[in-house]
């Protein structure tokens, strides 16, 4: 390879390193400081229902979230070895590791345990292209309490959460795992016959839905059910319709619960923001009771997802219900985006530059300006450089205030539209910072 062609790839190579790998993104500037103030407001209505934060590792062993455990398939983690061999996975899904952390530190503990978190999930999925494969949630986890009414809180803190992040226009939908359990039980269709029925149901693939059927023989009200699923979404009409044509005991029991936790809504006013789908599914096994998830506009995909899972963390050792929730913070972000909808960061930028002979002015000035509340870029100015590469600067990065403190032209504020100058004191800036705190 001759220099020239040499000096070419090592071009091309760091022109590459500029890239992130498929999946992934890289988050700045505003967005990252809007993606920052939606998380720390569903936070703040997190904390207001008196959940406490956990944090977990990015990454455990392999057998936290294996196929018994019922998350997502082996295939669709990033996997590795630690120097021991242990197989070890970033984490796909908050929920197992939430239940080990629960058995492990709460063991002896039998009232209500109030966990949330926010991180990130990794999940190594290609047949999805264009899709995130590390999705930030933020989620909550409420333990040792099988009511209905912890299954209406954790809903409505859901709906309170999304309204504190600032989207207007949402609907939960919810479902429950045992009504389609029951069904599965009342059809006679064996394993590998019930895992095809949920991924054609998933698809709302009637016709193949209506090949596994066909050959069982069942009666009228049971058949027109089933194939009416996939449409049989909406408000407590369809619970009715639904409970008068099963007959077995988990579909009506699964019902019932339903008809509780939609009067208990009620209670709270927020019976509006949802409606329910006897048909939904969850790609998370490990869901027995009421499952829920969240769509709005400006999105093809949930912006919410959860459920009940009374029997996960026997697993870990701990005999407790529970019932828990996400939110995907990219797709609300893409919503909110969407929808227009204004989020105020409350960063009011000021920027100081000084020439090095007024250093000790500019510095004491930038101190108060801080002590005072205010976010401030302090720069010494380069003698290579015009004011004005400064003040495209300013520009380019939102700053609200421009202030230029030179020793022979004194303290001047600059005007980053007009450009215009302005001569001020040290008392006039900081009482200005006072003012617009």
């Amino acid at each position: 390879m001759s220099l020239g062609e040499y000096k070419l790839s090592e071009r091309s190579d760091a022109h590459g390193l500029l890239h992130t790998p498929e999946g992934v993104r890289d988050i700045y500037n505003s967005e990252c400081a809007k993606k920052l103030q939606v998380e720390a407001s569903i936070h703040e209505m997190l904390a207001l229902y008196s959940f406490k934060d956990i944090e977990t590792p990015t990454f455990e062993y392999f057998d936290i979230f294996n196929k018994e455990r019922g998350t997502i398939a082996s295939k669709e983690m990033y996997k590795f070895f630690d120097k021991e061999g242990n197989t070890l996975v970033l984490r796909p899904d908050f929920t197992p590791s939430i239940a080990r952390c629960a058995a492990k530190y709460y063991k002896e503990e039998e009232l209500p345990i109030r966990l949330c978190y926010n991180g990130n999930t990794f999940i190594n999925n290609s047949r999805y292209q264009g899709k995130l494969k590390e999705i930030s949630q933020i989620g909550a986890e409420l333990i040792n309490d099988d009511s209905v009414d912890a299954d209406a809180e954790m809903i409505a803190l859901v709906i309170e959460a999304l309204k504190r992040a600032g989207l207007k226009e949402f609907q939960i939908e919810i479902g429950h795992a045992d009504f389609m359990n029951g069904i599965l039980e009342e059809a006679r269709l064996d394993e590998e016959e019930a895992m095809e029925f949920k991924s054609l149901m998933e698809a709302k693939n009637l016709f193949g839905v209506e090949d596994i059927i066909a050959s069982k023989h069942l009666n009228n009200d049971l058949e027109e059910l089933i194939l009416k699923l996939p449409s049989l979404f909406g408000n407590e009409n369809d619970l009715s319709y639904a409970k008068a044509r099963v007959h077995n005991t988990r579909s009506i029991q699964a019902i019932e619960r339903l008809e509780q936790l939609q009067n208990i809504l009620r209670v709270y006013g927020l019976e509006d923001y949802i409606s329910f789908d006897l048909g939904m599914l969850s790609k998370y096994n490990y869901y027995t009771g009421i499952i829920l998830k969240g769509y709005t506009y400006g999105t093809g995909d949930v912006i919410v997802s959860g459920g009940r899972y009374d029997n996960l963390l026997r697993q870990f050792g701990k005999e407790a219900p529970a019932m828990g929730f996400i939110i995907l913070i990219d797709q609300l972000m893409l919503a909110l985006a969407c929808q227009n909808v204004e989020i105020s960061t409350n960063s009011s930028q000021w920027m100081v530059i000084y020439d090095g002979n007024a250093r000790k002015t500019a510095i004491d000035l930038v101190h108060q300006l801080r002590s005072s509340g205010k976010s401030v870029e302090l720069m010494i100015k380069d003698g290579d450089k015009e004011l004005d590469s400064y003040l495209a600067y300013a520009s380019r990065n939102q700053t609200d205030r421009f202030y230029y403190v030179s020793e022979t032209d004194g303290m001047n504020e600059i005007n980053l539209l007009t450009k215009q100058k302005e001569k001020v004191t040290r008392e006039q800036v900081l009482d200005s910072a006072i003012r617009n705190n």
